[in-house]
């Protein structure tokens, strides 16, 4: 009878702890590969590609990450470097993360500023306010919409976005916020 041993007494492949440099070039590509959403990419570099951790580790790291206050991903590189360089792991993965997509926020914000009066770049961003302005309008929609059967949860929608009393406005617009965080 051939039984298979058990998961506890199979043996893993030994994984090698990343250098600080490979925790650099790693998040460092990961920035790169995208401006938020990169959780997915994080978690196959991590666990499928270069196999610094299992599955469950990450998974179990991300939930640690998720109650942390801070961008998932942010948390998850200071967290991953951490756990093998201490805290010049967590710098160097942090750093490797955010320096191209900053890099490339500070040249287009460069390049902006030399064209901002352009009537072809204002008319661009109009139409860049209106698409995301669509997009916001589209994911509130999508929202509240299994609300619409619950009658509590749509007044209290109904009075956190309710117009205060106690807003300032600058236009002549009305002026829509939170209700109670007109008290703060």
């Amino acid at each position: 009878m051939n039984a298979m041993p058990p998961l506890a007494t199979a043996t893993l492949p030994q994984r090698e702890s990343p250098t600080v440099a490979a925790l650099f070039i790693g998040f460092f590509n990961l920035g790169l590969m995208g401006f938020g959403g990169v959780l997915p990419l994080a978690r196959r570099m991590v666990v499928e590609d270069r196999r610094w951790m299992t599955g469950d580790e990450f998974t179990e790291l991300l939930g640690l990450c998720q109650f942390l206050p801070g961008g998932n991903i942010i948390n998850m590189s200071v967290a991953i470097g951490s756990k093998f360089h201490g805290a010049i792991g967590a710098f160097s993965a942090l750093l490797g993360l955010i320096v191209a997509p900053t890099a490339i926020v500070i040249g287009l914000g460069v390049i902006y500023d030399q064209f901002s009066s352009d009537p072809r770049v204002e008319h661009m961003f109009a139409g860049l306010a209106a698409a995301a302005a669509g997009l916001l309008l589209s994911m509130a929609i999508k929202i509240v919409w299994p609300l619409r059967k619950r009658p509590v949860a749509v007044v209290i929608a109904s009075i956190c976005l309710s117009p205060s009393p106690f807003s300032v406005c600058r236009s002549s617009a009305p002026c829509w916020c939170s209700a109670p965080s007109a008290f703060w």
